[in-house]
């Protein structure tokens, strides 16, 4: 049954979600987006009805040709109304890149993507990179990723 009042007027909330990948040496995959300052974990928002790890996975191949489906959960950071709507921003661990993955990165042209392009980052540069609150977003994504949270449909593990 559905309860009307729970329809009526839902919140309106950005749902980000992002991607924590690695190479080798445990440096982070960034991307360098043209309309903010700094770099940023490649993803993006979600669809109406789009599951978040679809999300996640469509839009790290849209920004770096990388085919990944996370199933894992890192860290949630909601971001309260500024000049934006409200946002609650997803990190899944997408893992560690091979040095061939890692090479074979491609970015598309910024007319198309507004991307910049994309570097690996050791983790004590986020700070000189990113913006504070993306850095720290990043570090406890680093500091949970060997305890992950599974991500669930439904209440089962997504595939």
């Amino acid at each position: 049954m559905r309860d009307p009042r729970l329809l009526a007027k839902p919140p309106v909330c950005r749902l980000g979600c992002l991607v924590l990948l690695r190479d080798p040496r445990g440096r982070v995959l960034l991307i360098d987006p043209d309309f903010m300052d700094g770099l940023i974990l490649p993803g993006g928002s979600a669809r109406a009805n789009e599951s978040p790890h679809e999300a996640a996975a469509r839009h790290l191949h849209a920004e770096t040709g990388l085919n990944r489906r996370p199933t894992h959960l890192l860290a949630v950071d909601f971001t309260p109304a500024d000049r934006y709507l409200e946002r609650l921003n997803l990190v899944f661990d997408g893992g560690t890149l091979s040095d061939h993955e890692a090479a074979r990165i491609t970015v598309p042209p910024q007319h198309r993507s507004g991307l910049l392009g994309h570097r690996f980052v050791d983790p004590r540069r986020l700070p000189a990179v990113m913006s504070p609150a993306q850095a720290a977003r990043v570090r406890e994504a680093l500091t949970t990723a060997p305890r992950r949270f599974p991500l669930l449909l439904r209440g089962q593990r997504a595939a």
